[in-house]
């Protein structure tokens, strides 16, 4: 996982250790690093952010031994990149639920994203892990478009255990969510996670339905899926998502599989809001909570 990208800090630590910490001797190398970067699907602004921030902390440092230069250069690095991750404001997942939990009231999730990225499975591995910690959940089959969606969502309710709510095909998505928070209300669920249909960014009527939802039912969060996989579109979407209707958190799928890492290292500096999960494989516990300082040491060991 992200093995092109550890492949490129590493060689940047390298050279920068066996060389003098001055203009001159930096720039060919960090000319070098920004390229490597964005082939990596770095995002062209955090790639001059990392760059910039880099070569400030670095030039001009004294250090005589080869192995304190190569610490000193990893540990600037790796703080570097720990300020490009960390998002204005962090999301405590557990203890807001229980903030709802003890007034009574479902805590609301609201799913969104384009279609192929896993938003409906990632949704179900949302609840085991809800589940698993003890909460009670119910599903919203919101997505009242995409033929199958609805039998998709049940099959993964009828696996864990758990009510799904839906209406027709072709019905309004808002009232699906509506009915489900109701039901949640008046049978003391603790989490209501509501599917909605996939949807390009730049299709405007529906994103105006997606944005009545929201309306509707003032979710706790509004979560953005994206796919880790397809570089900087993933930017893209989330601005646009987050432009049209507000996001709160970002959950980055099929992670396991993406070897540049760009998307992972980028999407909260482009978002400005955290990102809550990653999905590292296909089974329901293939969810793993996002820790960007373990990130970090994970793309740096």
């Amino acid at each position: 996982m992200f093995d092109r990208l550890k492949s490129g800090l590493k060689g940047l630590v390298t050279k920068v250790t066996k060389t003098e910490l001055t203009n001159e001797s930096l720039d060919p190398i960090l000319s070098d690093f920004t390229l490597s970067l964005a082939e990596n699907d770095v995002a062209f602004q955090v790639v001059d952010k990392i760059c910039d921030n880099l070569k400030n902390r670095l030039i001009g440092l004294q250090i005589k031994r080869l192995d304190d230069r190569k610490s000193l250069v990893e540990d600037n690095l790796r703080q570097v990149l720990l300020e490009i991750m960390i998002s204005e404001k962090t999301i405590n997942l557990l203890d807001r639920i229980d903030e709802k939990k003890q007034r009574k009231e479902p805590f609301v999730l609201l799913f969104v994203g384009i279609n192929g990225t896993g938003k409906t499975t990632t949704i179900a591995k949302v609840a085991n892990f809800l589940k698993k910690k003890g909460y009670t959940v119910v599903l919203a089959a919101a997505d009242t478009y995409r033929a199958g969606s609805i039998e998709q969502l049940e099959e993964h309710g009828k696996r864990l255990g758990l009510r799904v709510i839906k209406h027709d095909y072709g019905g309004d998505p808002a009232a699906v969510a509506y009915d489900t928070i109701s039901h949640a209300r008046a049978h003391g669920v603790n989490v209501v996670l509501i599917d909605t249909a996939g949807r390009m960014q730049t299709n405007q009527n529906l994103m105006n339905e997606l944005s009545k939802i929201k309306r509707i039912v003032s979710p706790d969060l509004t979560v953005l899926t994206l796919d880790s996989l397809i570089g900087n579109d993933a930017f893209m979407q989330a601005e646009e998502f987050h432009n049209s209707i507000g996001i709160d958190a970002n959950i980055l799928t099929k992670a396991d599989a993406d070897v540049k890492g760009g998307s992972a290292l980028s999407v909260t500096y482009v978002t400005k809001k955290p990102i809550l999960f990653i999905g590292v494989g296909q089974t329901y516990e293939d969810l793993d909570f996002f820790i960007p300082k373990n990130f970090v040491q994970m793309i740096m060991s």
